[in-house]
């Protein structure tokens, strides 16, 4: 049984990775950062189609957080201020403009600093709108 929850991105966007580095030197989150090409993800929980769409954040016990809801997950783990900063992306309207933002990035991620063509995640392959 895992200890610790799991960070899981898409290994394939430079953005993606450089986002997840950074967190892991900067901010310090208690968790294990895979990409999802190398997860199991059936045995986290999830699926390829969720997993390519958005950041997760899984608990040990198996609840999927995704988007700015995991991201919010990974600064309430690394305590101090960030999880004042983590507190606060949950709470409306915080959260609410937290999602659009969030939403916005992940869709336009190949357009980011450090973004390639390779970043893009096809309509197609987005889930629908929450």
């Amino acid at each position: 049984m895992r200890t610790l929850p799991v960070l899981v991105y898409d290994g394939d966007c430079a953005f993606c990775t450089s986002c997840v580095r950074f967190a892991e030197r900067r901010i310090g989150p208690r968790c294990e950062a895979t990409p999802w090409q190398f997860a199991d993800l059936a045995a986290l929980g999830t699926d390829e189609r969720r997993a390519s769409h958005e950041v997760l954040w899984i608990t040990p016990p198996g609840r999927v957080h995704g988007g700015a809801r995991a991201v919010a997950k990974l600064l309430l783990s690394a305590g101090g201020p960030w999880a004042v900063l983590g507190a606060a992306l949950t709470l409306p309207p915080i959260s609410w403009a937290a999602r659009g933002v969030y939403r916005l990035v992940a869709n336009n991620r190949q357009r980011m600093p450090g973004g390639t063509p390779a970043c893009t995640v096809p309509p197609a392959r987005r889930p629908p709108a929450d």
